[in-house]
């Protein structure tokens, strides 16, 4: 057998999980070269590669999309073999077939295993052929809106489309009536265009509240084909996945069974070699059908890592060297037994308060969680890229059993802390923590159920400890330097000590409070629901405790220009001192017409033109950021005044999109 060793990786991806896999190439000795965007120079993933070279501007279609650019970054520095990630080009069947012609090594699998399984329409008729269980549906060549709609109407409403060419919820809709079926397919099309270079649109039967369980495939070269369980992943919102946990509350050890069997021998059935998942829905009566495979390593693999004991990157590069598959599936299946249980969510830079919106900008403090395995590409001072995904880490619990998991993770999330960018952290400490989760029963429906729009965002503490909090934070930072004169000089006259006014903006809300300074970083805090005195000590550049009405606080905080942020009970905030800012004349207030962009992102279309009527919720224009698209809608009647932008532009937070002139 030739020699297929790899010496130098270059792995073609960016974040957390080049990071990942970077750990296990230099445990076994692989050198690796690290690949960067303009957005990403300096990155972690950069540092910590024994090589790096550019590829490209700040989008993804310049950079990590970038075919060409990838190779050749291959061959300038003598790679011998690359490793796709997850996203990006790993389920890309034309980026295996030029880093073969290139001689470099794919980690991965081949191109013909991606074609057939890349595609949901094709991968649907061969699991049929190959007898696995499918949704019943329509994934015919013919797609005209005639034909999707005749189709919808046969298979019966509820209906899902999804694109033929793509996942992670990307041009997927679900549908309950015939007549908004026409909008929603016209959007998941353009959708999947834009996503995925292809329009091409499959529809199935909506299972009512499903499960949705996934199993992890493993292939060699010799002809090993082994599962290694499964993982439930049907917390999602928007068909994203939010936790994934290993072994499945909704799986016993037969049903267990009978889905890896039929994993296995679909794997088989198309020759597949290296790691991949396939993807099922489990009915309310234990019903399973096949949804789709991901020819990939999957981001919930850590759930599976650790109940079953394997590194499953550790996997794919023995499998990509020629190697056998280190475990049989007798072995496997007496390490899942003893495995315990293992859950993983997903932290993202989205704002809960504001329907999950992507958030970019830079981290003014970051602290991974010590008592978890914690998958991430963070540092304080870091810039999270619009351009890219909004997950920035994964955080991973491995408990005796469930019960011991989640203590563990609600644990955990309690430790983390991500401040400066808004995440959904507390959301995810809300969700693990809800009975319907405890209790093991969540499906897909789950967040859309117990966590409707109006619920997101949890209540803050209550307003008087917000305030004195914020109140002790911003005068301890004053004191230790951010002020032009010591902190024991505020208030300080020389007959009596007298209150000052202090006024911050807390969470966007004014709060004016009259402070007397004391001594030994100590003051009494008053305003018009009552009075305090606080004190802060064992004080470092993060860290505080601070103290009032007999009751003790740690914080974590950190400073970022003239705000504040700050964590008290699980809830991030945010404080400016004002007090010694300068009076600003409030600007006439914009129109409420004048409407602009409420992240950064690409404009994907513009669906008005100026002097066009409108009403209000119609959609307006089309944003992308961070590899969703989120429509812009008119909040009033009324007739467009002024179209600003155009098609591809990149736009930042505020900027002025359109202008509708109201209805008189």
């Amino acid at each position: 057998m030739t020699d297929k060793r790899i010496h130098l990786m270059l792995i073609a991806n960016r974040g957390e999980i080049a990071l990942r896999i970077m750990r296990t190439a230099h445990r076994l000795g692989v050198r690796t070269l690290a690949v960067y965007s303009d957005a990403d120079r300096g990155a972690p993933h950069v540092r910590a590669a024994d090589l790096a070279l550019p590829i490209g501007a700040a989008q993804p279609a310049a950079s990590y999309l970038n075919i060409a650019a990838l190779v050749e970054a291959a061959r300038r520095a003598g790679a011998d073999a690359v490793h796709p990630g997850y996203g990006f080009l790993a389920e890309n069947a034309d980026f295996v077939r030029a880093c073969t012609a290139a001689g470099l090594a794919f980690v991965g699998p081949s191109a013909d295993a991606i074609d057939a399984m890349g595609n949901k329409a094709g991968a649907k008729r061969l699991m049929t052929d190959a007898g696995v269980p499918c949704v019943p549906g329509y994934q015919g060549a013919d797609q005209s809106e005639a034909r999707m709609q005749e189709e919808a109407a046969r298979i019966g409403y509820p209906v899902m489309i999804k694109a033929a060419a793509g996942g992670g919820g990307r041009g997927m809709r679900r549908v309950g009536h015939a007549d908004d079926f026409l909008a929603a397919l016209r959007s998941a099309r353009s959708e999947a265009a834009n996503a995925f270079g292809s329009d091409e649109l499959i529809l199935e039967k909506a299972i009512i509240e499903p499960r949705h369980i996934e199993i992890q495939v493993f292939a060699d070269m010799h002809g090993n084909v082994v599962h290694l369980g499964e993982r439930d992943c049907s917390v999602q919102r928007r068909h994203q996945k939010v936790i994934e946990e290993s072994p499945s509350p909704a799986v016993n050890p037969q049903l267990r069974a009978r889905m890896g069997e039929v994993a296995v021998a679909a794997a088989r059935a198309i020759g597949y070699v290296g790691a991949g998942t396939l993807e099922f829905l489990l009915d309310r009566e234990g019903n399973f059908y096949f949804m789709e495979m991901n020819t990939r390593l999957q981001v919930e693999h850590a759930v599976t890592e650790a109940i079953a004991g394997v590194d499953l990157v550790e996997w794919q590069l023995l499998v990509a060297q020629g190697r056998p598959l280190p475990l049989t599936q007798h072995d496997i299946d007496l390490r899942l037994a003893a495995g315990g249980h293992a859950i993983e969510v997903r932290l993202c830079a989205e704002d809960p308060d504001d329907n999950f919106l992507p958030q970019s900008g830079t981290v003014a403090y970051w602290r991974a969680p010590s008592s978890l395995r914690c998958d991430h590409a963070l540092e304080s001072g870091l810039t999270i890229s619009p351009y890219y995904d909004s997950m920035v880490a994964k955080l991973v619990a491995h408990g005796s059993d469930r019960d011991d998991a989640l203590r563990r993770l609600a644990y955990g999330l309690n430790e983390c802390a991500l401040l400066g960018v808004k995440s959904n952290r507390q959301f995810l400490a809300r969700c693990i923590a809800h009975p319907a989760f405890a209790a093991g029963c969540a499906t897909t429906a789950f967040i859309e159920t117990h966590f409707p729009p109006q619920q997101y965002a949890a209540a803050p503490a209550d307003p008087a400890t917000r305030r004195i909090a914020a109140a002790a934070l911003a005068l301890h930072r004053r004191g230790t330097g951010a002020a032009r004169y010591p902190g024991e000089l505020h208030g300080w006259s020389s007959s009596w000590r007298y209150p000052q006014l202090c006024r911050l903006l807390l969470d966007g809300e004014a709060v004016e409070l009259h402070v007397t300074t004391l001594e030994n970083q100590r003051w009494h805090v008053a305003d018009g629901s009552g009075s305090s005195e606080i004190g802060v000590s064992d004080a470092t550049a993060n860290e505080a405790t601070f103290h009032f009405d007999g009751q003790t606080y740690r914080v974590c905080h950190a400073g970022a220009g003239e705000d504040l942020f700050f964590v008290l009970d699980g809830v991030e905030h945010r404080v400016t001192d004002n007090t010694y800012a300068p009076a600003r004349r409030e600007s006439a207030s914009v129109a409420s017409g004048r409407i602009g962009a409420p992240m950064n992102g690409q404009v994907v279309s513009v669906q008005v033109q100026e002097g066009e009527a409108v009403k209000i919720g119609q959609t307006l224009l089309v944003i992308e950021a961070m590899k969703m698209e989120h429509s812009v809608v008119a909040p009033l009647d009324g007739t467009v005044a002024g179209v600003y932008v155009q098609v591809s532009d990149q736009v930042a937070p505020g900027r002025i999109l359109i202008e509708l002139a109201a209805n008189a």
